[in-house]
C-alpha cells in the first residue's frame, strides 16, 4: 500500500466515521430532544426513521451515480452537504424542522457512502489488500459509532444540540484531505448515445421512499392501517414498474443480471437482518437504561462503549479470521454469537446490575465485528469495477431498510406489549418483548447465511456480457 493509497483510505475512513459518530451521538441524544421539543415516542422514533428513510430511498440512485458521474465528483459534493444538514438540525426549535434535517442528511448519506466504498473498491486490489482495506473501513465506522456514544453523553450533559455542531468541525479536516488526496478520476468511459436510466431512478427512488415509509408507520400506533397498506401497496407497485423499466432499458440503473450472484443476494439479505437486529437492540436498551432506570445519557453511552470492541477486532482479527476460513463462516459465526449476545439480555430487570449486562454489549460488539466487514466484502467481491458503486449501494440499501424495518418492528411489539399508562412493571413488560424481535432476525440471518456455506461463488456476469445477453439473464432472473 502507497503512502497516497494508505492517505485515502484515511480519508474515506474518517468520512465513514463521521457518519457512525453522527448517529450514536444523536441516539444517546434521544430523550433530552423528546423532552425539549415535546416529542412523543413515535415522533421521536421518526428523527432516526428520517434518517433511514432518505439514505435507504437514495442509495441505489447514490451508487449508480458515483459510477457515472465519478466517485470523487459525488462524495465530495455529498460530504459537504451532509455536514451542512448535520449542523443545521441543532438550530430545529420544533420536532418536524429535525425530522426534515435527518432526512436530508441521510438522503446526502446514499450519495457519499456508495462514493466513498467505491473508490475503496477500485483503488485495492481484490483480495487479502482489499479485505484489509474494507474491514478497516468497517472498523472504523464501528469505532465512530461506539466513541459517538460516549461523546453523545458527554454533549447532551451540555445541549443535545452541541450533538449536531460537533461534527462539523471534524468534516472541515475530512473535506480538507478529501480535495487534496482522492485522485482526480478520468470521466467515466460513456457511449455518447446511452442516457441516463432516468425512469429506473425515478421508480427506484420512489418505490424505496414508500417501502421504507410503509415500515415506519406501522411502529406507530396512532398510523391509520389502510393508509399504510396503500402507502406499501404504492411502494410494491413502483418496484414492479422498476423492474420492467430496468429489463427495458439499454442502461439500467440496476442490471438485474448481477442478482445472478448468490454471495451477492445472500449478504444484502444478510445486511439487512443484521442491521435490523442491532438497531432495534440498540433503541430498546437506550430507552429502557434511561427511561426505566434513570441513567444519564453519559452514564447509558458508557454502558453501551463496550459494544465498541468491535473498532479493535474488525481491523485485527477478523481480517485473520477470513483469511483462514471464508466470509461465510466468519459471518454466521457472528449471527450466531448475536443471537448468543441478545437472548442473555431477554430476562434484563430493573435491579440489574451492569455487571448483569456487560457480556450482552461486549457479545454484541463481537457479533458486530464478525458480521458487519465480511457482509461488505461478499456484497462486493466479484463485481466489475463499473458497478462496485451500484453493488455498495445495494449492501447499503439493504443495511440502511434492515435498520428501518427493525427500529419499526420493535417500536410496534413494545407499543402494543406496553398497557397504556401503565405501571413501571408494564413498561418492562414491553421491553422484554421487543427485546424478542433482534433475537428472531439474528437467528434467521444466519438460516440464510448458512445456505452458503460449501458453495462456490458465483460471479455475476461483466458488463461486457450483459450488454450481449443481459436481456436473456434479466428475463431468467425475473421468471
Amino acid at each position: 500500500m502507497t503512502g497516497r493509497s494508505l492517505g485515502v483510505l484515511i480519508v474515506l475512513c474518517g468520512a465513514i466515521f463521521l457518519e457512525g459518530i453522527d448517529v450514536a451521538m444523536l441516539n444517546v441524544a434521544l430523550p433530552s430532544i423528546r423532552a425539549d421539543l415535546g416529542m412523543s415516542t413515535g415522533a421521536l422514533s421518526w428523527v432516526l426513521s428520517a434518517y433511514v428513510l432518505g439514505y435507504a430511498g437514495f442509495m441505489l440512485l447514490g451508487g449508480r451515480t458515483a459510477d457515472l458521474l465519478g466517485r470523487r465528483r459525488m462524495f465530495l459534493f455529498w460530504l459537504t452537504t451532509f455536514v451542512l444538514f448535520s449542523g443545521l438540525g441543532g438550530f430545529a426549535t420544533e420536532g418536524w424542522i429535525l425530522i426534515l434535517a435527518r432526512f436530508v442528511t441521510g438522503l446526502s448519506a446514499a450519495f457519499m457512502t456508495p462514493a466513498g466504498l467505491a473508490v475503496i473498491t477500485t483503488s485495492f486490489a481484490e483480495g487479502p489488500q482489499r479485505n484489509r482495506a474494507l474491514l478497516l473501513y468497517a472498523g472504523t465506522a464501528a469505532a465512530g459509532f461506539s466513541l459517538g456514544l460516549v461523546v453523545g453523553g458527554l454533549l447532551t450533559g451540555i445541549s443535545w444540540r452541541w450533538v449536531f455542531f460537533a461534527p462539523v468541525i471534524l468534516a472541515g479536516s475530512i473535506l480538507l484531505g478529501a480535495l487534496v488526496l482522492i485522485p482526480r478520476e478520468a470521466p467515466p468511459q460513456r457511449d455518447p448515445s446511452e442516457r441516463f436510466d432516468v425512469l429506473g431512478a425515478i421508480t427506484a427512488t420512489g418505490s424505496m421512499l414508500l417501502l421504507v415509509y410503509a415500515v415506519v408507520r406501522f411502529g406507530e400506533s396512532d398510523a391509520e392501517l389502510g393508509v399504510t397498506l396503500a402507502i406499501l401497496g404504492g411502494g410494491l407497485l413502483l418496484l414492479v414498474l422498476f423492474v420492467v423499466a430496468e429489463r427495458r432499458s439499454a442502461t439500467p440503473l440496476v442490471r438485474l443480471g448481477i442478482l445472478r450472484s448468490g454471495p451477492l443476494v445472500r449478504a444484502n439479505l444478510g445486511a439487512m437482518l443484521f442491521a435490523g437486529s442491532f438497531f432495534g437492540f440498540q433503541f430498546v436498551v437506550t430507552l429502557f437504561l434511561q427511561d426505566l432506570r434513570g441513567w444519564s445519557p453519559l452514564q447509558t453511552g458508557l454502558a453501551l462503549l463496550a459494544v465498541g470492541c468491535d473498532a479493535i477486532l474488525a481491523p485485527t482479527l477478523t481480517p485473520k479470521l477470513v483469511d483462514r476460513f471464508g466470509n461465510t463462516k466468519v459471518i454466521l459465526g457472528g449471527f450466531l454469537l448475536a443471537a448468543v449476545s441478545y437472548a442473555l439480555f431477554l430476562p434484563v430487570g430493573l435491579d440489574w446490575s451492569y455487571a448483569a449486562m456487560f457480556p450482552t454489549m461486549i457479545l454484541t460488539g463481537m457479533a458486530f465485528s464478525l458480521a458487519y466487514g465480511p457482509l461488505t466484502i461478499a456484497a462486493t467481491d466479484g463485481i466489475e469495477e463499473a458497478e462496485q458503486g451500484l453493488a455498495g449501494g445495494l449492501v447499503n440499501t439493504s443495511f440502511q431498510f434492515g435498520a428501518a424495518l427493525g427500529l419499526s418492528v420493535v417500536t410496534t411489539v413494545n407499543l402494543a406489549a406496553t398497557k397504556a399508562d401503565g405501571t413501571v412493571r408494564d413498561k418492562l413488560d414491553g421491553f422484554h418483548a421487543a427485546l424478542a424481535v433482534p433475537v428472531g432476525a439474528v437467528l434467521l440471518g444466519a438460516v440464510v447465511t448458512a445456505f452458503g456455506l460449501g458453495r462456490k461463488r458465483a460471479v455475476a456476469a461483466p458488463v461486457a456480457g450483459a450488454r450481449e445477453d443481459g436481456a436473456r439473464e434479466d428475463e431468467a432472473l425475473v421468471s
